[in-house]
């Protein structure tokens, strides 16, 4: 069965091919089956060697490497043919490579794809939101597998709320500049108009394909990197995202935050940015939410596994607020 099959249900932002396989590079892109048999095997590649995903079969969850190679993995060897529910989860960024999943292999029968949640968000930022190092395992180098958007702050507030999730993010990115100064690269503008942010090759994405109910962008530590940003800039930037994402999605809410690793000043004045940007679009669906300071620890400046837990509990009280839900 091709990967692209209408019975495989997805979720996040995908690229189809003609021969029905899918592409994909932001993490926490989802594909989900079910099949009635005793084996199911995937053939996958990657554009990069750092490409991993999570294989949750009936709840148990294992991490599979995926390499520019290709190869063929076996997902389900059981002794008995049973009916398994299956996802497959996307835990790497663009930057760390581009995978195709081709299609699925079964000595049994696939069923009908299962159902997703009706609610859907969808969360913008940068290394945060992508869940970068949140599982990390010193001592050593920071290692790619070390990423796990599945436990990322993001997408345990859409547990938590019974919603589907999309995340439009990358690491070292900003609405204004990278967290080097540059302005040359894809930043949250262009990152949100994109299925494959892959500088090299590029795909658009249709709004269409996902009509999320809430929209929250945790953007900006990157951009106060260097400094603080002048203001002027930054809020004409941040009014003209919001108001492109309100013409998209014209039922959605926007909730608008600062992030986890700003502290002090920096925090004080994007905070006061935010404020401005809301005052200046001057729509009732677009709100804040307050973000609390979340520094790691001596291994990783980004949030820990259990800070992001800490993370989602903060914001999901405000978003159930803000939506009514």
């Amino acid at each position: 069965m091709p990967a692209g099959d209408a019975r495989v249900a997805r979720m996040g932002r995908m690229a189809d091919t003609a021969d029905g396989a899918v592409r994909f590079a932001y993490p926490g892109v989802s594909l989900f089956l079910r099949f009635e048999g005793r084996t199911l095997a995937l053939d996958a590649a990657s554009t990069g060697e750092k490409s991993w995903l999570d294989v949750i079969v009936d709840g148990t969850v294992r991490t599979l490497h995926v390499a520019p190679e290709g190869a063929r993995h076996m997902l389900v060897d059981a002794a008995q043919s049973g009916l398994h529910t299956v996802q497959v989860l996307h835990r790497s960024e663009t930057w760390h490579g581009t995978v195709t999943l081709r299609g699925f292999t079964t000595d049994g029968r696939f069923a009908p794809a299962p159902s997703l949640p009706a609610r859907r968000l969808m969360f913008l930022g940068d290394s945060v939101t992508c869940g970068e190092a949140l599982e990390r395992s010193p001592p050593g180098p920071k290692q790619p597998v070390w990423w796990n958007p599945r436990l990322s702050y993001g997408m345990l507030a859409g547990a938590a709320l019974r919603a589907q999730v999309h995340l439009v993010c990358h690491g070292g990115r900003g609405l204004v500049r990278s967290w080097n100064g540059r302005t040359d690269e894809f930043n949250l503008a262009r990152l949100y108009e994109l299925a494959l942010a892959d500088p090299a090759r590029p795909e658009p994405w249709d709004q269409r394909r996902y009509a999320p109910d809430l929209i929250v962008s945790a953007i900006g530590t990157n951009d106060f990197n260097q400094g603080i940003p002048e203001r002027a800039a930054y809020v004409g930037e941040y009014v003209a995202l919001v108001r492109t994402l309100l013409r998209d999605h014209p039922r959605a809410r926007i909730v608008l935050t600062e992030g986890a690793i700003l502290d002090g000043e920096k925090k004080t004045a994007l905070r006061a940015y935010i404020d401005e940007t809301i005052r200046r679009v001057g729509d009732a669906r677009v709100s804040s939410a307050i973000s609390r300071h979340y520094p790691g620890d001596a291994v990783d400046a980004h949030p820990t596994r259990a800070q992001h837990a800490a993370m989602a509990a903060d914001l999901v009280p405000q978003l159930r607020a803000a939506m009514g839900w």
